[in-house]
């Protein structure tokens, strides 16, 4: 693995602007993986409410669940043709490009995001050859829920039902208990 420190996290506000032109560069990264690669792709990235998206919790996060994703392909055998990792102020971001069948690997990676104690905290995109992304909805099941009530995530975040400081209490909380502190 490409090492992510937590040490070296930008711990810093991210304006809207930042953020936007980091999903597009992410799309068009994601593009040329796929154009170099014509293969599935995974691409990481984490929950992080709130402006600072770069924090020791996120990179720790980040490095959990690339550990995961190591693991999983472990198990199942799945070579990983290329992967990188991206330590960014706006978050960090891991690439994996493997020839395994995209519905194969979302159903794995939504396992994982379903079962692991930290697994809500990831957001695990599978994108399959063409670019397509996979989603929850492709395999019959119903969006995120807020990390903090039964409502689906998107309509708690528009509706800004939880504070920041909440939400990123309850996340240290969920990391805390899996690390056995």
């Amino acid at each position: 693995m490409h090492a992510i420190s937590p040490l070296l996290a930008a711990n810093r506000a991210v304006s809207l602007p930042e953020l936007l032109t980091s999903r597009e560069s992410r799309q068009t990264r994601q593009r040329a993986w796929l154009a170099r690669h014509h293969c599935t792709l995974i691409s990481l990235t984490m929950v992080m409410p709130g402006a600072v998206k770069d924090t020791t919790l996120s990179r720790e996060l980040f490095c959990l669940a690339w550990q995961a994703l190591e693991t999983l392909s472990q198990q199942r055998g799945w070579p990983w043709l290329a992967w990188r990792c991206l330590p960014q102020d706006t978050g960090s971001e891991g690439l994996i490009a493997l020839d395994v069948p995209a519905q194969e690997v979302k159903q794995a990676t939504l396992a994982l995001e379903d079962n692991q104690p930290l697994g809500r905290l990831w957001d695990i995109d599978v994108l399959d050859a063409s670019g397509a992304i996979l989603s929850r909805r492709d395999f019959g099941l119903p969006a995120r829920h807020c990390l903090l009530c039964a409502q689906p995530a998107n309509q708690c975040g528009r509706e800004q039902k939880h504070s920041t400081a909440q939400l990123l209490g309850h996340m240290q909380r969920l990391f805390d208990a899996a690390a056995g502190k």
